[in-house]
C-alpha cells in the first residue's frame, strides 16, 4: 500500500485522486490533505480518508475547520496558511505527494516535499516553469522521482518507456484548441468569461480552462516538456488535435513515431504517476477506435493564440523569464475571470511585463530571485491594467 499526500485536494486534480484512492483502497492510502479554501468539503475528505494531517490555506478558516471534525478520534494534526501547506507537504511516512495546487503556490509546498525525500507527482506544470533551474537540482540531490501526473506529460513519460538513452528526436505536444477553436479571430473580441470557461472535452479548474482558450496552457507545457525531458525548444512542436485521444506523441530518432489514447480522463494519468512502475487493472470505460471516429489534426494559428509564441519566446530566454511568463499569465487570467479585463488583454498583458523583464533576467535565478520575480509580475500586470496600458 503506497502512502499518499495530496496538495489541492478540493480542485479538480485533488477529488479525481481521491477517487482513485476510493476505489483502489487496497493500493493507496492518504497521510496528509491541503486545501485551498474550501472548509466544508476539506472537512468532509478529512471524514473519509482519516488523514494524520491537513492545512487549510485560507488561515483565517482554521477555527472552523477544526470545529468541523471535533468529534473525530483520533484527531489529525489541522494547520492554516502557507506554512501549514508546507509541512503537510513534508510531513510524515508519504511517499509520493501529488501537488494539485493551482499556479506557483505549488512551488513552495512541491520543494519542501523533495527536501523531505517524498517522490513528486507532478500535477502543477508552474513548479517546473517557474521553479525549473531550482527544482530540477534538488530533485537529483535528493534522489527522488518526478512523475508527470498531467495528461500530455504523462503520455510523453509513457512512450518514452523502454527508449534507449539518446532515442527521443521530437515531442509532439497535442491540443484541443479550446473553447474558442473554431471561432473566427475577429469574434475574441466579444469573448465573455462564460464562453472561456466552456471546454469542449475536459472538465477542469477556471484557471487551466481560460489557459486553454489562451492556448497558454500548451505554451507552459512546451517549457514543462523541456525541463522533464531534456530537448531544445525547437524539437517541442504543438498541434491540434480537437478530439483529445491522443494525448501526445514522441518521434524517435529513425523517425517512428509513438503515441498514448485514451478517452479524456485525468484520473488516467494520475493513476500512472500514483502506480508507477506498474499498471492496475480499472473498469473504466476502455478505449473504442470506432466509436471515436476520425482523429483530425491541424496547426495551431500563432495569429489567434499569440500566447504560444510568448511562452516559447520566455523559454527560450531561459533564467528568471519562464517565471515572469507564468505569473503575469496567472494575475492576467484572474482579472479576466473577475471581469476587470478583457480576454484579449491577457496576451498583452503578459507580453507587456515580459518586454519589461528583458533586462532584469536572471540567468541562474535562486529560489529568492524566482520568488521575487514572481511578485513583481503580479504587480506589473496590475499596473498595466489599471493604466489601460494594454487597451491601447
Amino acid at each position: 500500500m503506497k502512502a499518499i499526500t495530496l496538495l489541492g485536494s478540493t480542485g479538480s486534480i485533488g477529488t479525481q485522486t481521491l477517487d482513485i484512492v476510493t476505489q483502489y483502497p487496497e493500493q493507496f492510502r492518504i497521510v496528509g490533505l491541503a486545501s485551498g479554501n474550501n472548509v466544508e468539503m476539506l472537512a468532509a475528505q478529512i471524514r473519509q480518508f482519516r488523514p494524520d494531517i491537513a492545512a487549510i490555506c485560507a488561515e483565517e478558516k482554521l477555527p472552523i475547520l477544526k470545529e468541523a471534525i471535533k468529534d473525530l478520534d483520533p484527531q489529525p494534526i489541522i494547520l492554516g496558511g502557507d506554512a501549514g501547506v508546507i509541512e503537510v507537504a513534508r510531513y510524515g511516512d508519504a511517499e509520493t505527494v501529488v501537488t494539485g495546487i493551482v499556479g506557483c503556490a505549488g512551488l513552495l509546498p512541491t520543494i519542501a516535499a523533495i527536501k523531505a525525500g517524498k517522490d513528486i507527482a507532478l500535477a502543477n506544470k508552474e513548479t517546473l516553469i517557474a521553479g525549473g533551474p531550482v527544482v530540477l537540482p534538488l530533485v537529483e540531490k535528493h534522489g527522488v522521482k518526478l512523475l508527470p501526473a498531467d495528461s500530455e506529460h504523462s503520455a510523453i513519460f509513457q512512450c518514452l518507456q523502454g527508449v534507449p538513452k539518446n532515442g527521443l528526436r521530437r515531442i509532439l505536444l497535442t491540443a484541443s484548441g479550446g473553447a474558442f477553436r473554431d471561432w473566427a479571430t475577429e469574434k475574441l473580441t466579444e469573448v465573455t468569461v462564460a464562453d472561456a470557461l466552456k471546454h469542449p472535452n475536459w472538465s477542469m479548474g477556471r484557471k487551466i480552462t481560460v489557459d486553454s482558450a489562451t492556448l497558454m496552457n500548451k505554451g507552459l507545457e512546451v517549457i514543462e516538456a523541456h525541463f522533464l525531458f531534456g530537448l531544445d525548444y525547437d524539437k517541442i512542436d504543438i498541434v491540434i488535435h480537437p478530439q483529445s485521444i491522443i494525448h501526445s506523441l514522441i518521434e524517435l530518432q529513425d523517425t517512428s513515431v509513438l503515441a498514448q489514447l485514451g478517452w479524456p480522463d485525468m484520473r488516467l494519468p494520475l493513476l500512472y504517476a500514483l502506480s508507477w512502475p506498474e499498471r492496475i487493472y480499472t473498469d473504466w470505460k476502455q478505449l473504442d477506435l470506432v466509436k471515436a471516429g476520425d482523429l483530425t489534426f491541424r496547426e495551431p494559428d500563432h495569429a489567434k493564440y499569440p500566447c504560444m509564441k510568448l511562452a516559447y519566446a520566455a523559454g527560450r530566454a531561459g533564467g528568471s523569464m519562464p517565471c515572469v511568463l507564468n505569473a503575469a499569465n496567472e494575475q492576467a487570467v484572474a482579472l479576466f475571470l473577475s471581469e476587470k479585463i478583457r480576454f484579449l488583454d491577457i496576451p498583452r498583458c503578459i507580453e507587456w511585463v515580459c518586454d519589461r523583464h528583458q533586462n532584469n533576467n536572471h540567468p541562474n535565478p535562486s529560489l529568492e530571485d524566482i520568488i521575487a520575480a514572481d511578485q513583481w509580475a503580479r504587480q506589473e500586470v496590475l499596473a498595466a491594467s489599471k493604466s489601460l496600458v494594454v487597451s491601447c
